[in-house]
């Protein structure tokens, strides 16, 4: 949905609708759904700032000369190596608005401009090993572990431009605005004609007349426009190398000396190609992944943790899994996750389920939600019997079954012993969820 509409995630997940939690979700505030939970949108694969510029350096994609450092003496080392006129200092961490962000350490703003490369070490002293917080982080903010020193530029004029996968088209298509520097969805509402589209033939790839055009849309003129149209015909090829959905450049800029660089830029991947871009994904910066994410993942496991109570254990679909957190909600509890085991699921993965669910201390009720369209339900119940004993589980565990082998996995459920409730259907496996925690 963010990659057909070129815009960029909100910080909301609607409970009602039905996705994965790898996508990238976009609803305004204002959303009619029962509840919106606030979260922290992740990308199944997450670069830093100065990854995505080296992947469009390789590509010959005009970028300003950078270094990376993780020490204050490494990035003063770095700053005058740039020799240049400005330098930009700017902390690495997988969230916007570092700009306007605060460190613990007393430092305000995540990136910051000079002239001088030894001001950059002491900057760097006061940015390395601290956490920085912004409107995207969470309330403690993140610790910054590296910094990127790179060579400041003026620019003149700023143009927004972003090659994304559009459903519509059945295939890429080109997005570019004169207006850069801003939120496109700010542009797209108030000057809707000053934004371009150009759809690219999967067979022909981009054209050069379509790059020119696209070019001399977004504002270039005399031999820039040709510098543009370069530029952005690499970008396309970066975009099918790496096996993007999106490549978002804001701004794609001019300066005064008459260069069109890329200043900033966004890379989303596909994460079904990782078989063959391992290089990239070998990249992912994981260190500010949640914890229990990380270790869902390890097991095919779809997990979002949230701030309710209820843990929503559903199998068979991030639809089954948003319903779940959605009723649950309606009859006022709140939940404590979303935790998909789509379809193929073993009888480890349920049990690896239940340990991560039993880990979360804000859990004080587990609500299993089955729905055995491809999986066998007895293959559940097992899972869910042997990790109810191993793990010894102290809170209410309420479950509803429907589908493919459904009364064995009852039988087999009623024969454990094990204080298990079971649930008619869905209304009344959340209205029993609710109620376990209200008579606690």
């Amino acid at each position: 949905l963010v990659a057909s509409r070129a815009l960029s995630p909100s910080k909301y997940l609607c409970t009602t609708l039905a996705v994965s939690p790898r996508s990238e979700l976009i609803l305004p505030p204002s959303c009619p759904s029962f509840q919106c939970s606030w979260l922290t949108p992740r990308r199944w694969l997450n670069l830093q700032e100065y990854q995505s510029k080296k992947l469009m350096q390789d590509s010959g994609v005009a970028v300003q000369r950078f270094y990376v450092a993780d020490t204050a003496s490494e990035a003063q080392e770095a700053a005058k190596r740039l020799n240049a006129k400005e330098i930009v200092l700017k902390a690495q961490i997988l969230a916007g608005g570092r700009g306007k962000g605060v460190f613990d350490s007393g430092l305000k703003g995540g990136v910051h401009l000079t002239k001088d490369p030894a001001v950059v070490g002491e900057l760097a002293k006061k940015m390395l090993g601290f956490n920085l917080i912004t409107k995207q982080t969470p309330k403690d903010g993140v610790k910054v572990k590296t910094v990127m020193v790179a060579e400041a530029l003026d620019i003149s004029r700023e143009t927004y431009f972003a090659i994304l996968m559009d459903r519509a088209c059945n295939g890429p298509v080109m997005v570019g605005s004169p207006q850069g520097g801003m939120d496109i969805e700010e542009v797209a509402a108030t000057t809707p004609e000053l934004i371009f589209k150009e759809v690219i033939d999967i067979y022909k790839g981009m054209q050069d007349d379509q790059a020119l055009r696209m070019a001399a849309n977004l504002g270039f003129k005399g031999p820039l426009q040709r510098q543009a149209a370069d530029q952005i015909k690499r970008l396309y090829d970066l975009f099918l190398k790496v096996d993007a959905t999106q490549v978002e450049v804001n701004p794609l800029g001019e300066t005064p000396e008459g260069q069109v660089v890329c200043f900033d830029a966004k890379i989303n991947f596909d994460d079904n190609a990782e078989f063959r871009q391992k290089d990239v994904f070998a990249m992912d910066d994981m260190t500010e992944s949640d914890a229990m994410e990380m270790e869902a993942a390890k097991w095919d496991l779809k997990y979002i943790g949230m701030d309710g109570n209820i843990a929503c254990f559903a199998v068979n679909g991030a639809g089954l899994a948003m319903a779940t957190c959605d009723i649950i909600d309606l009859h006022g509890g709140k939940p404590a996750n979303f935790l998909d085991l789509g379809g193929g699921v073993k009888e480890r993965q349920v049990y690896e389920a239940f340990k991560l669910l039993t880990a979360d201390p804000k859990v004080e009720a587990i609500l299993v939600n089955i729905f055995g369209g491809i999986v066998n339900c007895a293959i559940i119940a097992n899972g869910i019997t042997k990790a109810c004993r191993e793990l010894e589980l102290k809170v209410p565990l309420v479950v509803r079954l429907e589908g493919t082998n459904v009364h064995e996995a009852k039988r087999i459920l009623t024969e454990s012993g094990l204080p298990i409730t079971a649930a008619d259907n869905l209304d009344d496996a959340a209205k029993k969820a609710v109620a376990a925690i209200r008579k606690k």
